[in-house]
């Protein structure tokens, strides 16, 4: 990957990323924390494909029907990433500091984090693997 598409796929997954994170704090005035996580990150998951596809790896011939099932396997590994780390460190950082919000945005924050470096790996690898080769 050139390292205009590491900067692109950055920016784009910095803009998921944000999208997820925002959509979990307005989910979170109407569910519960861990499903709010689960529907935060498909709104995230789907800005994330419409954004890797159209600036990421543009002009690839690659047939959109045919990314989508590689695109939600990795995001499905992707999400128990996300999920697994956030409940930990809330619970951790609940169990130090009490529970709040504040809590949860931190933990949900660093599990976005942990979660892009697992979804860089595998869209780089399996998703878009053929758009980098044409």
């Amino acid at each position: 990957m050139q390292s205009s598409a590491i900067v692109r796929f950055l920016l784009c997954g910095g803009t998921a990323a944000a999208i997820n994170w925002f959509a979990r704090i307005g989910l979170s005035f109407v569910m519960p924390f861990e499903p709010a996580i689960i529907v935060a990150y498909a709104i995230g998951m789907t800005a994330g494909f419409l954004l890797y596809r159209h600036l990421v790896w543009p002009g690839q011939h690659m047939d959109w029907k045919a990314q989508v099932p590689a695109f939600l396997l990795v995001n499905a590994v992707g999400a128990g990433v996300v999920l697994g780390t956030a409940m930990g460190l809330e619970r951790l950082g609940a169990g130090i500091f009490g529970p709040s919000a504040y809590v949860e945005a931190f933990a949900h924050g660093t599990a976005i984090a942990v979660g892009a470096v697992a979804n860089y790996l595998g869209h780089s690898r399996i998703t878009f693997a053929k758009a980098q080769r044409t």
